[in-house]
């Protein structure tokens, strides 16, 4: 027998980027609002500026079965605990343009948002002025129309100036990278203090993740945040058109149903979408709002290339943000890529290095081994320059996210994915490989080499859409089949764009959040 609990207004799975803002506006609108985080309980004390503390913060769920010729490297870009993935994530917020809307209307390619960049815009203008944005909108010259950032730029170091000579020697243009992380004191919060360790969480504060922006705001109205819950399935009544709640495995190993008004699914791709596929039953018999055959479809990944370099001069690389100084979106037009490829690509310049962290000196070059490897790690510790290009992928229905034939612990079929780099992704990811180094020599770098293609900002498995026999959600997150249950997070994206996902990801939160509040009565 399942254990019952007194019924919530909304039940939201996941505490993450797109749970916290779900959190923070519906609980402040007077929702009674349960968030329910299968990792643990996290607090900012409980974070440390070092890489063996920071791989903490990734998925640690043994969920996943990856059968695809590609990874989508979920261990990399998932999280685990209070704060999801958005915890240690680089705080690279640029927005995504108004043709990322309409692939399908002005190409006659990939998919279409159910709505255009302007009914997003002011939802971009609300987030960035919530978490103290730092960049300069006016340098930033690819940037669609949006208010100006609330916080001067971030620093740019010896790191960044010197790669920026690159670009300009080939005629490329470079503006201050849009960050969510604190030029300087805002809100009560303390100006970054430029050591390279978001990726282990930011312990000041001054990197905007969940633990310092929405959910506070969504506890201090009144939210409970409840760790250890291992969501396996949404509930639904007799007609199936309405969710009743969710059921999951609390610590103690016990089965416990959560009424709800109202479902949030906010745990972050591929949970979403298994959530969805373990909740089939006789109205839902191929999973949740899956009518459509379309969960778990349209999986993207954007392809990227990781540039790095060994130069004379010293390149103060320690200093500044994981993410980088400065952008380049000059190759962010779909249809000019010298390699013939459609979509876009963008250059995040000069990324914090530690000679010993994810992204460190060491791991970019596994052919160097022995004595080789101390002398290449002493020179690399000063000399070293990185900058990562970001490729666009395209939404392939045959990407997907199905159950596995296995179960996890608790009963539950565990995901299989299946996944291929589109073709488009690769010829760009080639055109941005080649392209790196020619940046680097140009920079002055006297060795520059490329990464092999690797994956970040996992998207897509239940994409949005205006048409009910396509697509699982309409434009406000809203389940076409089951009225009173959303989703939230990357996996609602019908494209991919080639910019970070965080930002577009916070921004689509609060307008459906706030769809839900002025919706509530019909719900």
């Amino acid at each position: 027998m399942a254990k019952a609990m007194e019924k919530v207004d909304v039940v939201i799975v996941g505490s993450g980027a797109a749970g916290s803002v779900f959190a923070a506006v519906l609980a402040e609108a007077g929702k009674k609002v349960l968030v329910l985080e299968r990792g643990t309980a996290r607090k900012l004390t409980d974070l440390y500026s070092s890489q063996i503390w920071a791989r903490r913060l990734k998925w640690g769920a043994s969920t996943l079965v990856e059968a695809g010729p590609d990874s989508i490297w979920y261990g990399f870009n998932a999280g685990h605990g209070f704060g999801g993935a958005a915890i240690h994530h680089y705080g690279v917020w640029p927005r995504y343009h108004p043709e990322d809307f309409e692939l399908m209307s002005r190409y006659g390619r990939g998919l279409d948002w159910p709505f255009g960049y302007d009914e997003l815009r002011p939802y971009y203008d609300q987030v960035q002025t919530d978490v103290g944005m730092s960049g300069d909108a006016r340098k930033e010259v690819w940037r669609p129309a949006g208010a100006d950032y609330p916080l001067p730029p971030v620093l740019v170091s010896k790191h960044g100036q010197v790669l920026a000579r690159g670009f300009e020697k080939l005629g490329k243009r470079v503006a201050p990278i849009p960050m969510a992380v604190l030029s300087q004191p805002y809100d009560g919060r303390p100006g970054c203090i430029w050591d390279g360790w978001c990726d282990a969480g930011c312990p000041t504060g001054a990197l905007a993740n969940p633990l310092v922006v929405y959910l506070p705001r969504a506890q201090k109205a009144g939210a409970r945040l409840q760790a250890d819950a291992h969501v396996t399935r949404v509930l639904t009544d007799g007609t199936g058109k309405r969710a009743t709640g969710v059921e999951y495995i609390n610590a103690k190993g016990e089965k416990v149903v959560q009424p709800a008004n109202a479902v949030v699914l906010c745990a972050f791709t591929v949970e979403n979408a298994r959530i969805l596929l373990n909740s089939a039953n006789d109205r839902h018999p191929r999973g949740l709002a899956n009518r459509s055959d379309t969960v778990g479809r349209y999986l993207m990944c954007h392809p990227a290339v990781s540039i790095s370099g060994m130069f004379d001069e010293e390149m103060e690389n320690h200093l500044g943000t994981t993410g980088g100084q400065l952008l380049c979106q000059d190759a962010f037009d779909k249809t000019s890529d010298p390699g013939g490829a459609f979509g876009s690509r963008q250059w995040e310049i000069g990324l914090a290095l530690k000679t010993n962290d994810l992204l460190g000196i060491a791991m970019t070059r596994p052919d160097i081994y022995g004595e080789a490897l101390h002398k290449f790690m002493r020179e690399g510790a000063r000399h070293m320059g990185s900058m990562v290009g970001v490729c666009e992928d395209e939404p392939l229905r045959e990407n997907r996210i199905e159950l596995a034939g296995e179960k996890d612990k608790y009963g539950a079929a565990k995901a299989r994915v299946v996944y291929k780099i589109s073709g488009e992704g690769m010829k760009l990811w080639r055109t941005a490989a080649k392209e790196g180094v020619d940046l680097f020599k140009a920079a002055g770098a006297r060795e520059a080499w490329p990464s092999p293609p690797g994956g970040q900002h996992i998207m897509g498995g239940t994409i949005m859409g205006k048409d009910p026999g396509k697509s699982v959600l309409n434009g406000a997150g809203q389940a076409h089949e089951v009225s009173n249950l959303f989703v939230g997070g990357p996996s609602v994206f019908p494209t991919s764009s080639s910019v970070n996902s965080t930002f577009t990801a916070h921004a689509m939160a609060m307008k459906s959040a706030r769809f839900m509040i002025e919706h509530w009565g019909k719900l």
